[in-house]
C-alpha cells in the first residue's frame, strides 16, 4: 500500500483523528495518482459501483480541486458510472458506442427474470429492444455461465435481442464487437 499525502485540504476535509479526506476527495485523489488512465477509470467506476460516492459528491469535489490530475477524465467517468456503467468493460463499451457514432444505451436498468427475481442489464437500447452483456471473467464459471444462459433465454423467449461480449473482445476486438453492435441495431430498425 503506498500512503500519499495532500498539501491542499479544503473546508469540506474531514479532520478527525486520523487526518483524512471525504470519500469523494479520496475517489479523486486516487485516480488522479493512478498510474494509467484506465485505472483512474476503475477507480471511479468501482467507487459508484460500490455506492461509496454519488455523482453530485465528486461534481463538489472535483469543483473545489480543479487543478487536480485527470480532472476532465474524473468527471467524465463520473457521470458515465452514475449513469449505470460500473466497470472498466462497461465504460469502454460506451466508448465504443459514441466513436462508432451508434446510440448510447441505457445501462443497470431493473428487470425481473421468469422467477420474479431482480436482474440489471449491463447495457440496454430499448427502442430497438437490444440488450448487451459485458461479461468478465467471473462469468466464465460454470455456474455463473449457466445462470447467464438461463436468463438469456428467458430474454430470447420475450423477444429480445441479446449480445453478449466478454470484457476481453470489447478491449481487445473492439472493432468486431462495433460491427455486430451495429448490425443488431440496424437489424432491429434504427438507422443511422
Amino acid at each position: 500500500m503506498t500512503v500519499h499525502r495532500t498539501r491542499y485540504l479544503p473546508p469540506d476535509c474531514h479532520r478527525g483523528l486520523p487526518p483524512r479526506t471525504s470519500r469523494s476527495r479520496s475517489v479523486i485523489d486516487a485516480a488522479s495518482w493512478a498510474v494509467t488512465d484506465d485505472r483512474a477509470r476503475a477507480i471511479v467506476a468501482a467507487a459508484f459501483q460500490q455506492r461509496i460516492v454519488t455523482l453530485p459528491e465528486i461534481a463538489a469535489a472535483l469543483k473545489s480541486h480543479r487543478s487536480i490530475r485527470r480532472h476532465k477524465l474524473i468527471g467524465l467517468t463520473a457521470n458515465d458510472a452514475a449513469g449505470g456503467s460500473e466497470s472498466i468493460s462497461e465504460l469502454e463499451l460506451l466508448d465504443l458506442c459514441r466513436s462508432g457514432r451508434l446510440p448510447l444505451p441505457s445501462r443497470q436498468t431493473v428487470i425481473a427474470d421468469a422467477s420474479g427475481r431482480r436482474r440489471y442489464r449491463d447495457a440496454y437500447f430499448e427502442e430497438w429492444k437490444v440488450h448487451v452483456e459485458v461479461d468478465g471473467g467471473q462469468h466464465m464459471h460454470v455456474a455463473a455461465w449457466w445462470a447467464d444462459m438461463q436468463r438469456q433465454n428467458d430474454m430470447w423467449i420475450a423477444g429480445e435481442r441479446i449480445l453478449r461480449f466478454p470484457a476481453w473482445a470489447i478491449r481487445n476486438d473492439p472493432t468486431t464487437v462495433q460491427r455486430q453492435l451495429r448490425r443488431a441495431l440496424t437489424e432491429a430498425g434504427w438507422r443511422p
